[in-house]
């Protein structure tokens, strides 16, 4: 790539927005993931605006040049590692929001936090649900590059069940607007979902309307202690099989006691699995369906049984959970699965898991939003240890072969990417794999928009 071609790309957009400092574009290089092999970008560019993105795809496809659009950089499977000589776009800096209260919609840019959404719409008395335990430092936009879950999905459903409308920058640079603040529309081909959980292998998202909620009613928790995995996890078919518990997570002794070693909140270091439950509807069916579930889990053999409708402590139990991945984070350096199931196989990927992990001498933590599934191996291994580091990723490809042998899949909410792509075709099979290629060469025939990520 010549300087002079860059300096046209410079020149088209505003000042300071494309970056060539050689110490800023090292830290564009990976996401969470930390995939060794990513590369170092041409420059970085942050567009505040979708006219600014529609430049640099024009110049990029007009040049020949990779881009790879980026979030906040939380992404777990590869998906925004950066490439050599590519741009990394990212939407840090397009942050508006636009809140109406009458149709319970929001028009937000892709680089305002989770969170941030959610506080917006919170003013106006209205919840964004979708719930990743990086709620706090994942962007909006990263969140519907992936299709991203959470803990309150089990009930209330993942982002795309959110996302009534886009506006979408395609490889050329043009601008197209899906869907919109509708509740209702079947106009068209539905290809505001396509682009939902694409990775930005199909288009660049500039704005997005999201659907909104009323207000979350105050939770009542159920957590319970087993000292069997299995156990634990036989307990969720049962429950989701009466009721909708607006939360049901999984922790094994590992999260637990890393979780321990650093909250230290009482938490049970002689358990070998512990469920955090939730449910928020109103009245005698809250009240029943706590007591329905602490049934449950007793009739399963918990060792312990708790049960507050006291917000604070139920969201201390929360704030665990959430913490299980940086906690585990501390023992060593991590391969992040999201490997899901049908429910009744969830026990036996549980312990299929235990058995990989005994096998390859390793130790793996899985946690999970078990009410749907979707469990979060934690393979923890020392990069430096070359032995060590080809039993953790010989361990990853056992994982997905495990879960997709179990009629399961890949990614539940976490992304294909980079580092789960040659595992794809042999969970969706040929002939699925050449219909996404068919429909990723139609909208990006150059390969420009994220080569090599989820296709």
């Amino acid at each position: 790539m010549s300087a002079d071609a860059l300096a046209g790309l410079i020149a088209e957009l505003p000042e300071g927005a494309v970056v060539i400092d050689p110490d800023i574009l090292a830290s564009y290089r990976q996401d969470r993931a930390f995939d060794p092999n990513a590369g170092t970008p041409l420059a970085v560019v942050r567009p505040r605006c979708t006219e600014d993105v529609q430049a640099t795809l024009r110049w990029a496809t007009a040049n020949r040049v990779a881009v790879v659009p980026r979030g906040m950089g939380t992404g777990l499977s590869g998906g925004a590692t950066a490439l050599n000589d590519a741009i990394v776009l990212t939407t840090e800096k397009m942050r508006d929001i636009t809140v109406d209260p009458v149709t319970r919609t929001a028009v937000a840019q892709p680089g305002l936090l989770n969170a941030e959404v959610k506080a917006a719409v919170a003013e106006h008395g209205l919840w964004y649900p979708p719930d990743p335990s990086s709620f706090e430092i994942c962007s909006i936009g990263g969140n519907i590059a992936t299709n991203a879950g959470g803990l309150c999905c089990v009930k209330y459903g993942v982002t795309t069940d959110y996302v009534l409308g886009l506006q979408v920058v395609l490889a050329d640079g043009t601008a197209v607007r899906l869907g919109g603040p509708r509740l209702k529309d079947v106009a068209g081909l539905s290809l505001t979902k396509l682009f939902v959980g694409s990775e930005g292998t199909l288009g660049v998202i500039t704005e997005v309307t999201l659907r909104l909620l009323p207000p979350q009613r105050v939770a009542s928790t159920v957590v319970a202690t087993f000292d069997s995995v299995e156990a634990a996890a036989q307990s969720v078919v049962t429950i989701t099989g009466k009721m909708r518990p607006s939360m049901l997570e999984f922790m094994d002794s590992v999260s637990i006691n890393a979780v321990e070693d650093k909250l230290r909140m009482g938490l049970d270091r002689t358990a070998a699995a512990m469920m955090v439950a939730a449910t928020d509807d109103r009245g005698a069916t809250g009240v029943e369906d706590a007591e329905f579930m602490a049934e449950v889990f007793t009739k399963y053999g918990a060792k312990e049984v708790f049960t507050t409708a006291d917000p604070d402590e139920g969201e201390a139990f929360v704030a665990a959970r959430r913490f299980c991945i940086p906690a585990v984070e501390m023992k060593g350096s991590l391969l992040l699965e999201d490997v899901g199931v049908p429910l009744p196989a969830l026990a036996e990927l549980v312990g299929g898991v235990a058995k990989i992990a005994a096998n390859h001498d390793l130790l793996i933590s899985v946690i999970a939003h078990a009410g749907d599934g979707n469990t979060h191996p934690l393979i923890v291994y020392d990069p430096a240890d070359a032995a060590m580091t080809e039993r953790a990723h010989q361990a990853f490809g056992e994982i997905m072969d495990l879960a997709v042998g179990l009629g399961g899949t890949i990614t539940g909410e976490h992304g294909v990417g980079r580092l789960k792509r040659p595992w794809l075709e042999g969970q969706i099979g040929p002939d699925a794999m050449e219909l996404n290629r068919r429909i990723k060469a139609a909208l990006d025939p150059d390969n420009i928009l994220n080569p090599g990520a989820a296709i």
